[in-house]
């Protein structure tokens, strides 16, 4: 998740907001940060003011729909009358929320907008290991599984690869967000607890110097 937000404090309260809900979110405060940090990393959902200083949001937007993103777009504006609503969808955006809003309504509109990202299926299978994005449950043999947001985060990556290796950095860039350290443990740290919770046999793979991936089921 990106929030592209000029007003500082309203922009820090909605990133705290969807990180409480399980979000790996990052911040831009005017449209020249927004351009340059989409440049390098990939979201699935953007939360995009439209009045923002340095770059319009309309030409972030129209950049980043003419880009290879393929982040869906949520623009937000205190402009509440049809003809705004209408020249921001035309911009190519995605969804189009009037401020002020009810924080539970942006959620539920970056949840949708999440699950029409063209990445991964809502519920996928891996032998006897089941993850339901939807609901936010693993099971394992039939068995709930109850995983904190991070360690559901991380079971979603490696799910998302399909086999593939995942590296810790991407892990932390992925499920954490910009402010993680990186020369920090957490990674292994919860991958560790992850296991643990799955049960034998570990249904995770650490490739040495590497990542982690998850194995082929038996």
């Amino acid at each position: 998740m990106l929030v592209v937000e000029d007003q500082k404090v309203l922009a820090d309260r909605i990133a705290e907001g969807l990180r409480d809900q399980g979000m790996a979110v990052d911040v831009a405060y005017d449209g020249e940060a927004a351009m340059e940090i989409t440049a390098f990393t990939g979201y699935d959902v953007i939360v995009l003011d439209r009045d923002l200083p340095r770059v319009h949001g309309d030409a972030v937007c129209a950049s980043l729909v003419a880009g290879p993103a393929r982040a869906r777009i949520l623009l937000l504006t205190a402009a509440s009358a049809v003809d705004d609503r209408v020249d921001g969808l035309n911009l190519g955006a995605d969804d189009y929320l009037g401020k002020p809003f009810a924080f539970a309504e942006l959620v539920a509109r970056v949840r949708a907008l999440a699950r029409r990202t063209p990445s991964a299926p809502p519920v996928a299978v891996r032998g006897d290991l089941v993850i339901d994005r939807v609901r936010r449950r693993v099971s394992r043999g039939g068995r709930l599984v109850a995983l904190t947001r991070k360690e559901f985060g991380v079971l979603e990556e490696l799910f998302a690869a399909d086999g593939g290796v995942v590296s810790a950095e991407e892990l932390l860039e992925r499920v954490w967000d910009e402010h993680a350290d990186p020369f920090s443990n957490t990674v292994s740290v919860t991958v560790s607890r992850l296991r643990r919770k799955l049960g034998d046999p570990p249904p995770i793979e650490t490739v040495i110097s590497t990542g982690y991936r998850l194995r082929d089921p038996p």
